[in-house]
């Protein structure tokens, strides 16, 4: 096997990130107990981010990106995983401070991995990557709080989380409500992954009442801000919001009036440091809950070369479902 391997390197100059596909040998990988030879990574929005450069994502460079990876083990000093094993790595804060999945081989801590569950392939798995992981997260959340049947609403529902958790809920047998800035544009596409409806409106961008009209059993919020808020004053009585994201403002402006007068609970959900417990459970029922999401035509295939131009279009507001990365093509 050669020790040479391709990845997109993240530099800085002048005070700007430039990304290029560069050649690297295996004496480059930072420190790790288990080598991978990666087959697919993805692009998430805080991939985008950092790949463009937006907000502080990355603070040390070079910096190869891609919080996402799967792949077959190379070598291991961990007793935990041996040379053919098939792996799948989300979070820790790879691809932020530690060399990420955007490259054909990967040194990482073998904390950081789990097992590809039974029955789901590589190409699934980064189909799911991240965003699935989240997104059922959030799902799991809503139903240990109760919410077992009833309207749900889902926000930003045509990016990555959005777009796993309505086919999930939909495929759960969940009535769910899409919530999308271009709800006529994208009809078709989330009514496929399973929405019964499809809404918004130029009232989500403006501070609701402290109280609303009572429509939602439950929610995942991916956006945050004015949404959000607007959410849980229309949230029903003992209704739960699953908040993971933030993409419309790290600001919450609302009352304690959902909270102590209809007992709406706001459920905080991370993926990036999640106990490797629960996110084995997630994987799981990912690959029994949702095990056709190549039909679902969420997922679209790009090769390192496209990974800047894809995330240039992700941060205009102009990507939809999940863009997986296929790194040795």
């Amino acid at each position: 096997m050669s020790n040479d391997f391709q990845a997109l390197v993240l530099n800085q100059q002048d005070g700007k990130t430039t990304a290029a596909v560069q050649s690297l040998t295996q004496q480059d990988l930072p420190e790790g107990d288990v080598l991978v030879q990666v087959d697919y990574s993805s692009i998430n929005y805080k991939d985008a981010m950092a790949v463009t450069g937006t907000g502080k994502i990355i603070r040390q460079f070079p910096m190869v990106p891609g919080i996402d990876s799967a792949g077959t083990v190379i070598e291991s000093s961990n007793p935990r995983y041996q040379a053919g094993d098939a792996v799948v790595l989300t979070g820790w804060g790879v691809g932020e401070r530690h060399w990420g999945g955007l490259a054909q081989r990967q040194r990482v801590k073998a904390d950081w991995l789990v097992p590809l569950p039974k029955g789901m392939s590589l190409l699934t798995a980064m189909t799911m990557g991240t965003a699935g992981l989240t997104a059922m997260l959030c799902v799991m959340a809503l139903q240990d709080a109760g919410v077992a049947s009833g309207p749900v609403l889902v926000s930003g529902a045509t990016g990555g989380v959005g777009s796993v958790a309505v086919a999930v809920l939909a495929r759960l047998g969940y009535s769910v409500s899409a919530l999308s800035q271009r709800p006529d544009a994208s009809r078709a596409y989330l009514t496929q992954l399973g929405a019964t409806d499809v809404i918004g409106g130029p009232e989500w961008s403006e501070k609701p009442s402290p109280l609303g009209t009572q429509r939602w059993a439950g929610a995942v919020d991916v956006v945050g801000g004015t949404t959000l808020a607007r959410l849980l004053s229309e949230t029903q009585y003992g209704g739960a919001v699953a908040a993971c994201g933030l993409a419309g403002g790290v600001g919450l402006e609302t009352t304690v009036m959902p909270f102590i007068l209809r007992g709406v609970r706001l459920l905080g959900v991370d993926s990036v440091m999640c106990p490797t417990e629960r996110r084995l459970l997630a994987w799981q029922r990912l690959s029994t809950e949702c095990p056709n999401v190549e039909g679902l035509g969420l997922q679209r295939v790009v090769g390192l070369s496209e990974v800047l131009a894809i995330s240039q279009e992700m941060m205009a507001g102009r990507a939809h479902g999940r863009v997986v990365v296929d790194v040795n093509r």
